[in-house]
């Protein structure tokens, strides 16, 4: 990425408009060629043009992570979105009923307790909620058992008034911890198939459904060529980060989204001080125990230079050997984890043509409720 030094007061997160627009593209074509539909997750980028963006170029809603973020999103003018994410509790749904009276609103539902409060709240205040199974295809987070247990779940929660099942979703998010692009392709492909068994299942006891929805960047690729896999919900492919490059889903130059810093110390022949800390960069190494992983960015274009520690203004770079650095020049970082050093932010900068063409607010930051 090229941009001028002296428009930058850093540290600054940066996003290269080849670069998304490209990411944003290859996406799209994807889910046409397979004939799946692209509900992109937003808790990546957080902000209105690019989810605005994501559906101009075919995508049929998108997915948040909270009601905040699905909040900010239907005040913007989406109304389309999935929340994958329970919601429980009194202020919650009243939230959703709110949310509800602007916008098409999916949630999902991993247990009968939380069905249950979503039927009492319903038949209280005259609603239907449409709901998805969330399925746990290896991630051991939220999600019941693929198969039979799901089944189950399914016949007790459509005894339920005023809760309609539109069909089952999962994220392979262990995908993450893999040791190789052979294993993430190994769970992705154990991510589609356990989808789709479990969706043949529900067939053969008369159900059909409307949904099978898989996500995650790294596996989309794969979950989403099997055939019965019928939606698809990547969020970190329209940035990026050193993450999927490890996991050889991305290269360098996929990656769109950089953190701008200046080298404001060098106290030691062997090590430089920059402006960003974990208040920029963020102390995540990677989502879900990514392997492989080492220091807190990539340095582009500096391989004798390695970020070891970080406090919350302090970036402590590590030189190999000599560098041609100094005080007072700016460095260009590749985040480990793109989701939140965006949070972290208030704006960023799109660069285009080597200038800084826009500022974007990030809209949904901080939105964690």
């Amino acid at each position: 990425m090229k941009w001028l030094a002296i428009d930058l007061d850093t540290p600054a997160v940066l996003i290269d408009y080849e670069t998304l627009s490209k990411n944003i593209d290859n996406m799209s074509l994807f889910s046409k060629q397979y004939e799946v539909a692209l509900r992109p997750h937003i808790k990546t980028h957080k902000m209105i043009e690019i989810a605005q963006w994501q559906i101009r170029k075919g995508a049929v809603g998108i997915t948040a992570a909270k009601l905040g973020e699905a909040e900010i999103m239907a005040q913007k003018g989406i109304n389309n979105i999935l929340i994958a994410y329970p919601i429980v509790g009194e202020g919650k749904l009243q939230r959703l009923k709110k949310l509800k009276e602007t916008a098409q609103i999916s949630t999902v539902v991993d247990g009968l307790e939380q069905a249950e409060a979503l039927s009492r709240f319903g038949k209280e205040h005259d609603l239907q909620f449409d709901v998805l199974l969330e399925i746990d295809t290896g991630l051991k987070r939220c999600g019941v058992p693929p198969g039979e247990a799901a089944l189950q779940l399914y016949k007790r929660v459509t005894t339920l008034p005023r809760v309609h099942i539109k069909g089952i979703m999962t994220h392979a998010g262990h995908a993450y911890g893999a040791s190789s692009p052979t294993e993430v392709i190994e769970i992705a492909q154990q991510e589609g198939y356990s989808m789709v068994e479990t969706a043949v299942l529900f067939q053969e006891h008369g159900i059909s459904l409307q949904e099978v929805s898989v996500g995650a960047t790294p596996t989309v690729r794969i979950s989403g060529t099997i055939p019965g896999v019928s939606e698809i919900r990547p969020g970190n492919y329209v940035f990026n980060d050193m993450t999927q490059v490890r996991l050889g889903v991305a290269s360098h130059m996929d990656c769109a989204l950089r953190v701008a810093a200046r080298i404001v110390g060098h106290p030691a022949a062997d090590r430089f001080i920059i402006d960003a800390g974990a208040k920029s960069l963020a102390l995540d190494q990677g989502a879900h125990g990514t392997a492989g992983v080492s220091g807190y960015g990539y340095i582009v274009g500096h391989p004798e230079l390695t970020i070891t520690r970080l406090s919350e203004e302090h970036g402590i770079v590590q030189i190999a050997e000599w560098s041609s650095l100094k005080v007072g020049d700016i460095i260009e970082i590749i985040p480990n984890h793109s989701c939140p050093v965006v949070n972290l932010t208030d704006e960023v900068y799109l660069i285009k043509d080597s200038i800084i063409a826009e500022t974007w607010k990030v809209d949904a930051r901080g939105r964690t409720s």
